[in-house]
């Protein structure tokens, strides 16, 4: 399925996530919680049931939060 990613639109480390992954080219599934919030609870079952974005899923790895490249 490849990288998914879970983001709020008031959410500017979502922005700033999807802004590096799109400069690098890099291919993602987005999933709008305010567009989808029938996935919200799959949110919690990933942060320990947390509302926090983004969230990176990739196979088993999953990556709460944002920090920025390197």
């Amino acid at each position: 399925m490849g990288l998914v990613v879970y983001t709020r639109p008031d959410c500017s480390y979502s922005d700033a996530l999807l802004h590096d992954l799109d400069k690098d080219d890099v291919a993602y599934i987005q999933v709008d919680l305010e567009k989808n919030p029938e996935r919200i609870d799959e949110l919690e079952r990933l942060t320990g049931g947390e509302h926090i974005t983004p969230v990176m899923v990739e196979g088993d790895l999953v990556i709460i939060g944002y920090h920025g490249v390197g």
